[in-house]
């Protein structure tokens, strides 16, 4: 019950702050086509970024994982609430049920987000729940991947945690820039590998220092 009810009042907040930002949201025409097809694709990005982009959960149709720790009971809240879907799981309780918890949403017509470096890091090292998805949808002519860059000029960071988070200020100018699609990965390829994690996350890393550029430039 406590979860819930930080759960709202960080969800109210945040709703506060969001009406003061200015964003600027670039989407390539097959993130649209997909989205208007209403074919199952996978959003990446990394942790920390998690903050700026949930405002967008209800837009995109999305389904992700949430820890089943206290935070994660008021994460689940705040997702809810921003018009989104969640399944719960970690890396040492219940990882493989939140997997097959996001596959079941995305055949119901969500699309999943992941933050690809998660749970618990470390940090810009692509795990392989992301490939894992992305292969089981390509057989129904879903699974692709998009990547998100992030940017914000002013925020508020949580130099304790390890995956540094930001929550960004009243009045900052946010530029998020999706790439791709990556994928769909097939039944033939390993979601293990290591190939295809450094090349989403060299994608990743692109897509960033685009975002954080573009926004610069007077």
């Amino acid at each position: 019950m406590r979860g819930l009810f930080q759960g709202f009042i960080v969800w109210l907040i945040y709703r506060i702050l969001a009406l003061t930002w200015k964003i600027h949201l670039d989407e390539p025409e097959a993130l649209l086509e997909a989205l208007r097809q209403k074919k199952s694709f996978i959003l990446a990005h990394w942790h920390g970024d998690e903050i700026p982009l949930v405002q967008f959960a209800g837009r995109y149709r999305i389904a992700t994982i949430v820890s089943t720790s206290k935070d994660g009971e008021m994460m689940n809240t705040l997702f809810h609430l921003m018009g989104g879907k969640t399944t719960r799981g970690s890396s040492t309780r219940g990882a493989v049920n939140a997997l097959k918890g996001l596959i079941r949403f995305s055949k119901e017509g969500f699309n999943s987000s992941f933050a690809v470096d998660g749970p618990k890091g470390p940090i810009h090292q692509v795990k392989p729940g992301v490939f894992e998805v992305s292969r089981v949808l390509s057989s129904s002519g879903g699974g692709s991947i998009f990547v998100a860059g992030v940017y914000c000029d002013r925020a508020w960071y949580f130099p304790r945690s390890w995956n540094k988070a930001y929550l960004p200020k009243p009045f900052a100018k946010i530029r998020i820039v999706w790439r791709g699609p990556f994928g769909p990965i097939h039944r033939d390829q390993d979601p293990r590998s290591s190939d295809l994690a450094n090349l989403l996350a060299e994608a990743l890393h692109k897509a960033n220092a685009e975002a954080s550029k573009e926004i610069a430039a007077p």
